[in-house]
């Protein structure tokens, strides 16, 4: 299955309308009957959006656990959340809306209709994840800026070019900005090797990468030597 939608506090027939629509999308539908296998769904399983219900059985007339769970839920994650209520007055709907509800629907609509909102939701969530999934890989220390999208690096606004190696160098470096690494856990982490009289070969890597990022390689901003110790950035 592509995409997991748990519904929790299932109060309505919601459940045995949407199987088999979600199973033709492709979609695995699971249920989740109280806090404790919500919780531990939301832990085990990559959940893609939630259903759930802010009238608890019981208590038609009062609202307030549901939206009590609504809030917990927000804070938890942010993943797609649907209401899905017989409750039908406007004021249960804003409420649910900004306890965290990214849409409200009332139970008895078109069921192709609940499913044109749920595959909504799961487009807009699904771009929003590869959004911060390309932010995350732009890596930058002041002036300097990896791009790791399109592998391309930059020094106050200048495009930089470097060799394959000498971008994973850096790269590494500024991934693990503050830490000295040592020669030899640079040249494993690169080389996928014992580092054995790698000195040299790390050496002029580092001096090629200061000349191409460095005002004055001898004076450097970004890259900087440990002695004895290693090389770090920042």
């Amino acid at each position: 299955m592509d995409k997991n939608i748990v519904i929790y506090n299932n109060n309505t027939d919601v459940v045995a309308v949407l199987r088999p629509l979600l199973m033709g999308e492709n979609i695995r539908l699971l249920v989740a009957e109280d806090d404790v296998r919500l919780r531990r769904l939301l832990q085990e399983e990559q959940v893609h959006l939630l259903i759930t219900d802010v009238v608890w059985p019981g208590r038609e007339q009062d609202i307030t656990e549901g939206l009590e769970a609504l809030q917990w839920i927000r804070q938890q994650s942010s993943l797609p959340i649907i209401v899905v209520s017989a409750r039908d007055d406007e004021t249960s709907k804003i409420l649910a809306l900004n306890a965290g509800a990214d849409d409200y629907v009332v139970s008895g609509c078109n069921p192709l209709e609940l499913l044109a909102r749920i595959k909504s939701q799961l487009r807009r969530y699904t771009q929003l994840v590869n959004m911060c999934a390309n932010i995350n890989k732009i890596y930058q220390v002041d002036g300097l800026v990896i791009d790791d999208n399109t592998r391309r690096v930059s020094v106050d606004q200048k495009e930089v070019r470097l060799t394959p190696i000498e971008y994973k160098i850096l790269k590494l470096l500024v991934q693990e900005r503050g830490k000295v690494l040592s020669i030899s856990q640079i040249y494993e982490a690169i080389w996928h090797m014992q580092a054995i009289g790698a000195d040299n070969t790390i050496a002029v890597h580092i001096r090629h990468i200061r000349e191409k990022i460095e005002q004055n390689p001898k004076e450097p901003r970004y890259l900087k030597v440990v002695w004895g110790t290693g090389y770090k950035v920042g």
